[in-house]
């Protein structure tokens, strides 16, 4: 495989995983945590960046030849270390978007053994888990799809195309985050990404007014006004991660 395919199916391979991430999230929230429909992460579209990446390191880490001499040996230490991948990845996205952007786009505080509220033992557990259906389960598909990919090279211009799409997106989703940050700044306040959502979802469904799913601030005015009427709550829960 020369080195423009190479590229080619990491592309292929981060955006499949971060479409697939953000549909599992878009339920995981609807079912277990917000009890809304709420598109998660930090972007617009349809895509989480973090599972992206996640899904090319598991790829990555699955073709280390570790041979041991025992089958279910090698799997455990392929899984364990797919497990501590994903959750480093995990750490520096969840600290480049506190210490560069004042936006937190998860919160762990309130679990058992967090490290800032970004990692904690039971979503690494989680990780370990989702490492091993991947090295069991959802490898070989991986694999093929990759296979089909590098022989429909065709392919690349749909590639090609999400990726202006996500470009766009994501300098729609910097500009909004340079505001927030300012905002933070000024404030000397952490903002909740995900909680300012569901808490403007909350308030338009209790005025009537129809929220959106892709969009929750319709304007840069409506975000500084929003921002602004959770200044006590952003400031409430910085206290208090302080204190633990």
């Amino acid at each position: 495989m020369d080195f423009f395919t190479a590229v080619l199916v990491i592309f292929f391979l981060f955006f499949t995983g971060s479409i697939a991430g953000w549909c599992v999230e878009v339920v995981f929230r609807r079912l277990f945590t917000a009890k809304k429909w709420i598109n998660p992460g930090f972007l617009t579209g349809p895509y989480l960046p973090l599972y992206g990446f996640g899904t090319v390191g598991l790829f990555g880490i699955s073709l280390i030849p570790i041979n041991t001499g025992m089958g279910w040996l090698d799997a455990v230490l392929i899984i364990f270390i797919m497990g501590v991948a994903m959750t480093l990845i995990e750490y520096i996205a969840g600290l480049i978007f506190i210490k560069g952007m004042k936006i937190k786009l998860w919160d762990y505080s309130n679990r058992w053994g967090n490290i800032q509220g970004i990692i904690c033992p039971l979503f690494s557990l989680f990780w370990l888990i989702a490492g091993a259906v991947f090295y069991f389960v959802i490898d070989k598909p991986v694999i093929d799809a990759v296979s089909w990919f590098v022989s429909n090279i065709g392919f690349s211009f749909v590639v090609g195309i999400i990726f202006g799409i996500f470009l766009v997106d994501l300098a729609h989703s910097l500009h909004l985050s340079v505001r927030i940050r300012k905002f933070a700044e000024e404030h000397n306040v952490i903002v909740h990404y995900e909680k300012l959502k569901e808490e403007i979802k909350t308030r338009k469904q209790e005025i009537k007014e129809k929220a959106s799913f892709l969009f929750p601030f319709k304007s840069l005015t409506e975000l500084k006004e929003d921002l602004t009427a959770r200044i006590e709550t952003f400031s409430a829960r910085r206290k208090e991660n302080k204190k633990k």
